[in-house]
């Protein structure tokens, strides 16, 4: 089991209200991993929020990191009591839920697509515990239904909306007229970002009469480029191998949707004099990979750390339901994060764009998805 935890990051840009579209309160900042100890204006609660990561881990400048800030924030703010596991490998994640019920956790959250199934199981055994999961839900995909049981929380983003925005970003500043993508493992909530870009991409030439090629994704087979193998989201020398193979296709903007191997992509461009640059995901790239920011022209954020403390929040105050929590640019759980050292790169024109496309994505005029 991995040993170290996340660095101290910077919470979501705005706080989210679970059960809609609530104007947001003014952000905060998480306190540094591993404080478990509640600020002085706190009372300390004998509650216990409890969290499972991925095989990812909490230090991985990603999904796991930005959920675990937001449990951080809790035991800040709310004084309650906190317990980790990470996972090194998805046998472990079983094991990790049941570990959290034995130490008599309050709520429970774990981290991960691929945790859904352990979670579930865990939830329906454990009817006096509330569950959260990140980045999964309990929908029948015929019905519409939510399955989940009355103690069990999806937490889940619309990310195809701010990646239709960054495909278009992307299309705007490629010198190529290429762009790529590519994924840790074809998951949904992975080829949710890709598609979304190539859409936005499509968008773009729609608009401009271009066209500009996305490598790794094709929205007509839904499939696309991905690492592969035992590891796909720890294997950064694959991110690296995968990205550096777009780039000799002539990709000059790449969109990695690979958690921790991402950073090859980074790599890759930081090394291109120029030539490359990539987005990031899950996170604002320019805070969590600071060290990449000059080639990161923006990233596609989750404000999971919001969404995790406001479920705790909840399951605390005793207001918790299974209502499906969605993310989207509308309640800013979703959202494009700044240019930063790019500003200066993207045109007058290309944001106003962006500002109305986000605009009518809010609207229902820009379908994100088929």
């Amino acid at each position: 089991m991995k040993k170290s935890l996340m660095a101290p990051v910077v919470l979501g840009a705005l706080a989210l209200a679970l059960g809609g579209c609530a104007t947001p309160p003014a952000a905060t900042t998480a306190a540094p991993a591993g404080s478990a100890s509640p600020t002085a204006s706190v009372t300390a609660s004998d509650y216990k929020a409890c969290m499972v990561s991925d095989s990812g881990g909490f230090d991985d400048k990603s999904f796991n990191e930005t959920a675990y800030a937001g449990l951080t924030k809790a035991v800040a703010e709310l004084g309650v009591q906190k317990n980790q596991v990470q996972s090194s490998t998805d046998a472990d994640y079983a094991k990790n839920v049941q570990a959290m019920v034995d130490d008599k956790c309050d709520i429970i959250v774990t981290v991960g697509y691929k945790l859904g199934d352990a979670t579930l199981a865990a939830a329906k055994k454990n009817p006096k515990i509330k569950f959260a999961i990140v980045d999964s839900d309990y929908i029948d995909p015929k019905t519409g239904k939510n399955t989940a049981p009355a103690n069990l929380k999806g937490l889940m983003f619309k990310t195809s909306e701010p990646s239709f925005m960054a495909g278009y970003l992307a299309a705007s500043l490629s010198k190529t007229g290429k762009v790529g993508t590519f994924g840790g493992a074809p998951i949904p909530t992975v080829t949710a970002f890709m598609d979304g870009y190539a859409r936005g991409v499509a968008y773009y030439n729609q608009q401009k009469s271009k066209s500009v090629a996305v490598l790794g994704w094709d929205t007509n087979k839904q499939d696309g480029t991905f690492i592969g193998g035992q590891s796909p989201f720890e294997d950064l020398p694959g991110g690296k191998k995968v990205a550096t193979n777009l780039t000799a296709q002539g990709a000059d903007i790449l969109l990695p949707v690979a958690g921790p191997s991402g950073e090859g992509a980074l790599q890759v461009a930081k090394s291109s004099n120029g030539k490359v640059a990539s987005l990031w995901v899950d996170t604002d790239g320019c805070i969590s990979q600071a060290q990449y920011c000059p080639v990161i022209p923006s990233s596609v954020g989750k404000a999971m750390d919001l969404a995790v403390f406001e479920a705790i929040k909840a399951a605390k105050n005793d207001t918790f339901t299974n209502e499906l929590y969605l993310g989207t640019l509308a309640n800013n759980g979703a959202y494009l994060a700044p240019f930063h050292d790019w500003d200066s790169k993207v045109s007058a024109d290309t944001k106003a764009e962006l500002d109305k496309i986000k605009a009518d994505i809010i609207a229902g005029t820009i379908k994100t998805t088929a």
